[in-house]
């Protein structure tokens, strides 16, 4: 069995650097205001935003890979408690097989109408809206690519699903997307990126050269990023003294990012709740089994608004959690609460 501190596990990266030596680097890394040219990283505003005048659109956000496990508390406690949001994302991955709009729609039954889904296998997307809401749904589309397989027909347990929809007169785009495991994977996790950016709605576009172009873009699901270059037992060793903020300039999706090759534009709260997998089963507890995966943060939400050339509108960030309370998946729920203010009303016409 793998030690939780073998520097040489295939998750866990080669390197030896003394825990004193690894902190005092990043300590000054974060110090320095590490940033990055693809993400810019911004700290969730806590004001409560329930309402105008403080927004016109308030969206929820959830990713969950559930592990090909159904449990109905969990998957309730995911689902309620959002009343207050105009519209909520719910992206699943791993989705065990069985219907998952029906329990949900249930969850959901006093406060929001379900307006679109996109599935995909394993890959689920849904868009729930306040009750009344179908009354300003414009447009709805759809879109998928999967990844992998024998042939590229069976075994795609990878890809990404995404909805476009024109509400109250905002185009929006939401993506949710399960890329390649295992920390080695960079590239292909890159490339899988670039892929579903570059064909997902081209051929509506192609239709509708005059379509709006989205207000905003969510990005969300097991993008499967990992913490690498420092070793198993201290990467636990600093979650455990709650130092896992530290660990930031060791995650690949912001590696990547600040190299150019992913999400330039976006933006993404700052990763103050620990990450999110490999936890075992049941608890949370970071993964015991033979494989003693890094814990990381795979888990992840970020979006892109047309904000910095377009004055008339504006998104603030007022929360980005993990749901450590779920416990019936090796990943826990991440969840983001993002409201869009515009200076002048939308055409919804």
């Amino acid at each position: 069995m793998t030690s939780m501190g073998n520097s040489s596990s295939s998750e866990g990266g080669g390197f030896k650097n003394s825990n004193r030596k690894h902190y005092k680097q990043l300590d000054s890394t974060i110090s320095a205001g590490y940033d990055h040219e693809g993400i810019k990283r911004v700290k969730a505003d806590k004001y409560v935003c329930d309402s105008p005048p403080y927004s016109d659109l308030c969206i929820c956000v959830i990713t969950w890979n559930m592990n090909g496990r159904l449990c109905y508390r969990d998957l309730m406690m995911v689902a309620r408690n959002n009343s207050k949001f105009d519209l909520l994302v719910i992206g699943l991955q791993e989705v065990p097989r069985k219907l998952f709009e029906r329990p949900l729609q249930t969850a959901l039954l006093d406060s929001h109408v379900l307006l679109g889904e996109a599935t995909m296998q394993s890959i689920h997307l849904y868009v729930f809206g306040a009750k009344g809401s179908d009354l300003f749904l414009r447009e709805m589309k759809i879109d998928k690519l999967s990844f992998g397989g024998c042939g590229g027909l069976v075994g795609r347990n990878k890809g990404a699903v995404g909805i476009r929809i024109n509400y109250k007169g905002i185009p929006m785009v939401f993506i949710s997307g399960h890329l390649s495991a295992h920390a080695r994977n960079v590239g292909k996790r890159n490339s899988e990126f670039k892929s579903v950016s570059e064909s997902f709605f081209s051929k509506a576009l192609k239709k509708d050269p005059y379509a709006s172009p989205p207000k905003i873009i969510v990005w969300l699901g097991d993008l499967n990023y990992r913490i690498q270059g420092i070793e198993n037992h201290s990467v636990r060793n600093m979650i455990n003294k709650d130092l896992h903020g530290l660990l930031s300039s060791n995650d690949q999706l912001l590696q990547e990012a600040e190299r150019g090759e992913i999400f330039k534009g976006f933006r993404e709260g700052t990763l103050t709740f620990k990450p999110t997998y490999k936890y075992d089963v049941g608890s949370s507890n970071y993964d015991t089994s033979y494989k003693v995966r890094v814990p990381s943060w795979t888990d992840r939400i970020l979006f892109k608004t047309e904000e910095d050339t377009d004055d008339e509108f504006h998104a603030t960030l007022h929360s980005y959690e993990s749901m450590d309370e779920i416990h019936s998946s090796d990943h826990k729920p991440v969840k983001a609460h993002i409201c869009l203010k515009l200076n002048k009303s939308p055409n919804t016409s």
